[in-house]
């Protein structure tokens, strides 16, 4: 396989200032330990666990309130086993405090935060504002019953008064949970009621897409579903507390490094939503790590991602707090009035880190957009991208509208871990269609069936060493039984997590979808985001959707003329059918792409994996984050019933699903 083209490398000027660059000279001096680049330090990195994570944790001057007995324990000598390992025994230490203490870039006037909402409003604060804020807020929540070891949720947009009630929640040792007010009633209650929270922050209306949508029946409804409720906190009320306890004194509570610091959400699509505990101490640790070495965010910078509080990556974006940034936060649609929006605001915040989804990324390609030319955007430096692969269409597109000199962070990881084990670290080039390395301390390889190793092939994503930010545990799930089985029967002892990856001898990797949704055609398997790669590379086709019904049992009553015949082709006995749902542009007709896409497949991808259909949808139904849902649309096409096939309240749009079932009748 040719190497593929460089996009962007290191600039060496900007390598040796880089706080990564800071982390090598001082770990020589300091501990002994000599490591010339990237790769030798993430070698190191996951083969002395508790000398990086020890090491690291100095470097990043954490705050412990006592300190720990030693880096890592496990029920065995060698430190490394999952799950079971103890990161920091002993220690104790908080999270709003690492966000909010003083420190660079964390001066009373220094900006903290930027909010921008679709319709125009606008808010600065700096650090000693929101402190001040969080410090009412931490006794408003005292007042209303909340200690340590309580929930609070937030159904609540991505603004200042939600990042302000984390804060506030965390100072106090209480535990924080939120969904975004887009969420169904059903979702909501799914998700907050498992964990039974003492007070529910709520609005009672959003806005998004130049419209308002209410959500007080929602609320209304949550009050009467969740008996543990003390409070519910409307936005008129939030603000009289916050004014009746202006002034208070500023106070964190030091709770044990594993103790939990909020509950996050699996996507729900196919059952209750697992809620997932992480610690004040492993986040910590694993985000300043991200945020200092690999993303170089410091004081000066100015961070930015487009999420929702549904959404892991809000959780992350708001840790840039953590390192002394200002954090961007924007409310409201990314498309609204159009797709320049997000580019305006690049413009006009002078942001440094912008991160995005790849479906962004590819929308904006489609709609002729060009970023650079548009608008001035000399101050940004990095683009970040998650949600889905990158395509490498993608990364020219980034490369030629944005500026060869902004670095592409794209990068891969999950809810389960609320950071990337794959990305981009300041020290190594971008190569066209890849992610530039394994994240330091995360033990990234890619695994066969029988658990080997594999080198630039494509197998498993596994992680065979315990990491600070893996869940704590799930929420009512005292012997750990379920968390076990998420992740650690296919390999035990190693953390599967459900993607395929290839790593390259370079440390570069791609992500080539979920290993549950792979197109096995003729024994030829082959990741989804590889299809959508050459089917969404048309510019008519706005979305796809592919699904092999391959072990449904479902019949293949049609065969592609011009493919069928050849062992193992589409139509052979052992396969069921392919199918391909497009979402075309306006004013394109089936019969104008489908020879072209029946081409493109075969010629980039397989004989094998050219559909047997080609099926115009509306839409494609996605998540409530925007992940495809493959796997559900395969089982309600195999004849489950929708209603078990998935949730219909964790979907965003659940009205696509009604093609499918049409297609199963």
């Amino acid at each position: 396989m040719s190497e593929p083209r460089i996009l962007w490398q290191p600039d060496p000027a900007a390598v040796a200032r880089s706080r990564i660059a800071a982390f090598r000279t001082w770990l020589a001096s300091s501990h002994g330990v000599q490591v010339a680049d990237y790769a030798a330090l993430w070698r190191w990195s996951v083969r002395d666990l508790e000398g990086f994570w020890g090491a690291f944790a100095q470097f990043a001057a954490v705050r412990f309130h006592t300190p720990p007995h030693r880096v890592l324990a496990a029920p065995t000598r060698s430190g490394a086993e999952m799950p079971g390992a103890r990161w920091f025994p002993g220690a104790t230490l908080n999270y709003a405090e690492h966000a909010l203490g003083t420190g660079p870039g964390k001066g009373d006037d220094d900006p903290a935060v930027i909010f921008r909402r679709e319709d125009g409003a606008r808010e600065h604060l700096s650090y000693g504002q929101v402190r001040r804020r969080v410090a009412a807020a931490r006794a408003a929540l005292a007042a209303l019953g909340v200690s340590r070891g309580d929930r609070v949720a937030a159904l609540a947009p991505n603004s200042p008064d939600t990042l302000v009630a984390f804060l506030a929640t965390a100072s106090l040792g209480a535990i924080w949970s939120s969904c975004s007010p887009d969420f169904g009633a059903r979702a909501v209650a799914d998700r907050f009621t498992q964990i039974e929270p003492t007070v529910l922050i709520a609005v009672h209306d959003y806005r998004y897409g130049g419209r308002s949508y209410p959500v007080r029946s929602t609320v209304d409804a949550l009050g009467r579903q969740i008996p543990s409720l003390q409070a519910v906190v409307p936005p008129p009320r939030w603000d009289r507390l916050l004014a009746e306890h202006a002034g208070a004194a500023p106070a964190f509570e030091a709770v044990d490094f594993d103790h939990p610091l909020w509950v996050l959400y699996s996507s729900g699509t196919t059952g209750l939503p697992k809620s997932i505990v992480h610690g004040h101490g492993g986040i910590v640790l694993e985000h300043l790590k991200k945020l200092m070495l690999q993303s170089d965010l410091g004081p000066g910078d100015r961070f930015f991602w487009f999420t929702t509080t549904g959404w892991m990556m809000w959780n992350y974006l708001i840790s840039g707090l953590l390192v002394g940034a200002t954090i961007v936060l924007y409310d409201g649609s990314p498309a609204h009035p159009d797709l320049d929006t997000l580019w305006q605001l690049a413009e006009q915040e002078r942001i440094t880190y912008f991160g995005t989804s790849a479906p962004f990324v590819q929308a904006c390609r489609k709609a002729g957009l060009r970023p650079g030319k548009q608008h001035d955007l000399a101050a940004l430096r990095a683009i970040g991208s998650t949600g889905a692969p990158l395509s490498a269409e993608g990364f020219r597109w980034l490369s030629a509208e944005i500026g060869p000199e902004v670095q592409i962070c794209s990068v891969s990881g999950g809810t389960d871990v609320c950071t990337a084990f794959v990305c981009a670290a300041p020290d190594v080039p971008v190569w066209e269609g890849e992610i530039s390395c394994r994240a330091l301390g995360a033990a990234v390889v890619a695994l066969d069936g029988t658990g080997a190793e594999l080198l630039d092939e494509v197998g498993e994503l596994v992680i065979t060493r315990p990491m600070p930010s893996m869940p704590v545990s799930f929420w009512n799930d005292p012997d750990g039984t379920r968390l076990r089985e998420a992740y650690f029967d296919t390999y035990p002892g190693r953390w599967r997590h459900g993607d395929w990856i290839r790593i390259t001898p370079r440390g570069s990797c791609v992500i080539y979808g979920r290993s549950d949704a792979t197109l096995n055609r003729g024994g030829v398997r082959m990741g989804t985001a590889e299809f959508y790669a050459v089917v969404e590379g048309l510019d008519e086709v706005v979305d796809s959707l592919v699904i092999d019904t391959s072990g449904t049992g479902l019949a293949d009553s049609a065969h592609s003329a011009n493919d069928s015949g050849s062992p193992g082709s589409p139509g052979s006995p052992e396969d069921g059918e392919l199918l391909c749902f497009l979402v075309l542009a306006p004013g394109v007709a089936l019969a104008d792409v489908e020879p072209r896409l029946r081409a493109a497949l075969r010629q980039n991808l397989s004989p094998r994996h050219v559909p047997d259909r080609f099926i115009v949808i509306d839409e494609v139904p996605r998540t409530l984050n925007g992940k495809k849902c493959e796997v559900p649309v395969k089982r309600i096409l195999a004849g489950v019933d929708p209603e078990r096939a998935v949730s219909a309240d964790a979907l965003r749009n659940p009205e696509a699903l009604r093609a499918f079932r049409a297609q199963r009748s």
